[in-house]
C-alpha cells in the first residue's frame, strides 16, 4: 500500500473517530491486563482464526470432516471472497506459509500475478501522459489475479478433500445471502463512496454497482448481501479446476470484458500464469526464528526491523513508552528506505536479500538511529552483493500442520472493475509499480509488482511456535513487529499481543518512487498516554489524529500442553475457534 492509500484510510478513520468519541467506558476483566478483549481460544485437535465468524465456522467444519489445514484455509478464503468482498476475492493475489508436520518443513508459496504482456513500458507511459504514477483504480491498475492458482497449487501438495467440497459452503452463502457485520459494512460504505468519486478513472463502473451495491447503496450492518454471479463462478471452478479460471470459460469471459473495458489483460496472460514455491527467509530474534517470504513481497522489512531492534533492551524501556515507540518507528523508517529501493520481482532484479538480513548490516544501519530525535529524511543502505485492503487467516489441524495465508484485492475493492457476470472485482496491484527507468520495481510486461501482503510464521528450537498475520498495506510489517515484541519481549499471550494499543507510521519512501522528506506521520491508538504523545512530539514526530492499525489473527502451538491457542482482535469482525 502506498502513501495515497494510507491517506484514504487515514481520512476514513479521521471522519469516523467522532462517532466513537461520544461513547466511553470499558468493562473490566477479572484476570490479565484490562486492555485484552477476551482470553485466548484453546483447542487440542484444530484451530481457525479469520476476520469473519462464518469463514471461521466453515473452516472448522472442514477440519471436522477430516480435511487438512490447507483444505480448511482454502474453504475459509473462498468464503471471505463472498462475505468480505471488499478486502479479498479471486480477483486478487495470495501468499502462504505452510508448516508440514510430516516433512518437518516450512513451505512458502508466492501466488501473485504479473503485468499484462501486451502493455509495454512505452505504451504505459503514453497512456499515462504526464502522470507520475499508475492510477489507483481503473484499467491500468490491473494485473493477473493469482489467488485461484494459489488454491490449487496448495491443494495439490497438501489437500485431501475435493475442491468442490471446499467451495460448497461459499456457493450456498453467495446464493442465499449473508448478513453484513459491523466493521465490514462500515468499510464497504466508505470504499464504495471512494470508488464512486473516482468513476471517471475507473471508466466501467456499472458492473460494480450491479454486483456490490443493493438498490444503489452499499449494505448497512445486518443487511443481507447476495452474489449469485460469484456462486456461478465458484461452481465452474469446482467443476473445471484452476483451468476453468485461467484457460476455460471464465478466462474467455475475462478476456471479453478486458477488450470491452480497455484493460490490457488477455486470456494469454491468464493461461501463462503460475504460482511459485519459494524458500521462506528468516532471522533469529532473541532465540525465536521469524520467517517471512522473500520479495516481491515486503516481508523482509519485518526481519530488517527485528535485526535493528535486537540491539536494544526493549523490555527495560517499558511497553509503549516514548523510548520504546521511538525506536520502533525509527527502525521502521530505516527498513522502509531499503524496501523502497530494493524490494521487487526477483526474476527481473538481483535483490541482495542475504545482505539486507545480515546482522552486521543491521548494526551499521542502527547507528543512524538518534534515540532522542525523529529522522526526517533517510537514504537506503548499501548492502553490497556477496555470494550468497487484505484478508488474513490461519488454520491448524490435528496432524500438526499449520497454514498462514493472506489474500488481497490490494485496496478495498481493488480496481473497481468487475468482469461481466463473474461476481468479483479485479485487484489493483499494478498500481504498485515504479515508473522510473532503472529502479528495481520499474514497470515491465510480465513482471510481478511490489506486493504488500505478508504471512508470518515463528519457530522455536526447530518447532512451530506461531502462525500469524496483521492485515493492512504498509501497516503489516509494523504490525508484525509490534505483535512479536509484545510476545517475545513483554511476555504477552497470543490474544493480548493483538489487542494491545499500536502505532502506525505513514509517509516513508515507497517502491512507487515517492520519497520521505518530512519524517512522515505517526498515529497512535487511544491506549497510548498523553504523556507519551507529548514526549514523541518533543522528539520531532508528527502526530496524526488517527490512522488504520491493521487486523490480526494468530494461532500459537503450546508444545508443553500440546494444544493450540487462537486469537483474533477487536479491530475486525473476526472469530477464533477450535475443538
Amino acid at each position: 500500500m502506498n502513501t495515497r492509500v494510507a491517506y484514504c484510510l487515514g481520512l476514513f478513520w479521521l471522519l469516523t473517530l467522532p462517532l466513537y468519541g461520544q461513547l466511553t467506558g470499558k468493562g473490566d476483566r477479572i484476570t490479565g491486563p484490562n486492555f485484552a478483549t477476551r482470553s485466548p481460544i484453546l483447542g487440542r485437535h484444530g484451530m481457525v482464526a479469520t476476520s469473519h465468524p462464518l469463514a471461521t465456522q466453515i473452516a472448522l467444519d472442514i477440519l471436522k470432516q477430516g480435511g487438512t489445514a490447507v483444505d480448511a484455509a482454502i474453504a475459509a478464503n473462498a468464503a471471505l471472497g463472498v462475505i468480505e468482498p471488499n478486502n479479498g476475492g479471486i480477483g486478487g493475489d495470495l501468499f502462504a506459509l505452510v508448516w508440514s508436520a510430516k516433512d518437518h518443513k516450512l513451505y512458502g508459496l508466492n501466488a501473485s500475478g504479473r503485468s499484462p504482456i501486451s502493455l509495454t513500458y512505452s505504451n504505459l507511459r503514453t497512456k499515462l501522459g504526464d502522470q507520475a504514477h499508475i492510477p489507483l483504480y481503473g484499467p491500468l491498475s490491473v494485473s493477473v489475479p493469482g489467488a485461484v492458482d494459489g488454491w490449487f497449487t496448495l491443494h495439490q501438495r497438501f489437500g485431501k478433500l475435493p475442491v468442490r467440497t471446499l467451495l460448497a459452503p461459499s456457493i450456498r452463502y453467495a446464493r442465499e445471502g449473508v448478513p453484513v457485520p459491523q466493521v465490514i459494512a462500515y468499510s464497504w460504505q466508505v470504499a464504495a463512496a471512494r470508488l464512486a468519486a473516482s468513476e471517471r478513472i475507473i471508466q466501467e463502473f456499472d458492473n460494480f454497482r450491479h454486483t456490490f451495491l443493493i438498490n444503489g447503496k452499499a449494505p448497512v450492518e445486518g443487511q443481507v448481501f447476495r452474489n449469485p454471479d460469484l456462486a456461478a463462478t465458484y461452481e465452474k471452478i469446482a467443476a473445471g479446476g484452476r483451468d476453468a479460471f485461467y484457460k476455460g470459460s471464465l478466462a474467455d469471459a475475462m478476456d471479453r470484458y478486458a477488450r470491452r473495458a480497455d484493460l490490457y489483460l488477455r486470456k494469454a496472460d491468464l493461461a501463462a500464469h503460475k504460482s511459485t514455491w519459494v524458500d521462506p527467509v528468516s532471522v533469529n530474534y532473541r532465540g525465536y526464528d521469524v520467517f517471512e517470504l522473500p520479495p516481491n513481497g515486503q516481508g523482509i522489512a519485518v526481519l530488517q526491523m527485528l535485526n535493528l531492534l535486537e540491539g536494544y533492551d526493549l523490555k527495560s524501556l517499558g511497553h509503549n513508552s516514548a523510548d520504546y515507540l521511538h525506536l520502533l518507528v525509527e527502525a521502521k523508517k530505516l527498513a522502509f528506505e531499503d524496501r523502497a529501493r530494493y524490494y521487487a520481482d526477483p526474476e527481473f532484479s538481483a535483490i541482495p536479500v542475504n545482505r539486507l538480513l545480515a546482522k552486521d548490516y543491521a548494526a551499521n544501519r542502527r547507528q543512524l538511529i538518534d534515540p532522542k530525535k525523529a529522522s526526517e529524511r533517510l537514504d537506503a543502505g548499501e548492502p553490497t552483493l556477496r555470494s550468497g485492503d487484505t484478508v488474513y487467516l490461519t488454520v491448524a489441524d490435528e496432524q500438526g500442520n499449520m497454514v498462514s495465508l493472506i489474500q488481497s484485492n490490494m485496496l478495498e475493492f481493488g480496481s473497481g472493475m468487475v468482469p461481466d457476470g463473474l461476481g468479483f472485482v479485479f485487484h489493483n496491484r499494478g498500481t504498485s509499480f515504479n515508473l522510473n527507468p532503472g529502479h528495481a520495481n520499474v514497470y515491465a510486461p510480465g513482471k510481478r509488482p511490489f506486493n504488500t501482503i505478508i504471512p508470518g510464521f515463528v519457530m522455536k528450537d526447530g518447532k512451530p511456535f506461531l502462525s500469524f498475520g496483521v492485515m493492512g498495506g504498509a501497516m503489516q510489517p509494523q504490525g508484525h513487529v509490534q505483535v512479536l515484541c509484545n510476545i517475545i519481549d513483554f511476555g504477552m499471550n497470543v490474544q493480548e499481543a493483538g489487542d494491545a494499543a499500536r502505532f502506525s507510521h505513514a509517509g516513508s519512501s515507497e517502491p512507487i518512487g515517492t520519497v520521505m522528506t518530512d519524517g512522515g506521520k505517526l498515529a497512535l491508538e487511544s491506549g497510548i498516554s498523553a504523556e507519551v504523545r507529548a514526549e514523541l512530539e518533543k522528539r520531532g514526530h508528527h502526530l496524526a489524529p488517527t490512522d488504520f492499525f491493521g487486523g490480526y489473527q494468530a494461532i500459537q502451538w503450546d508444545l508443553v500442553n500440546r494444544i493450540y491457542r487462537g486469537a483474533t482482535e477487536m479491530r475486525k469482525d473476526g472469530q477464533a475457534t477450535g475443538y
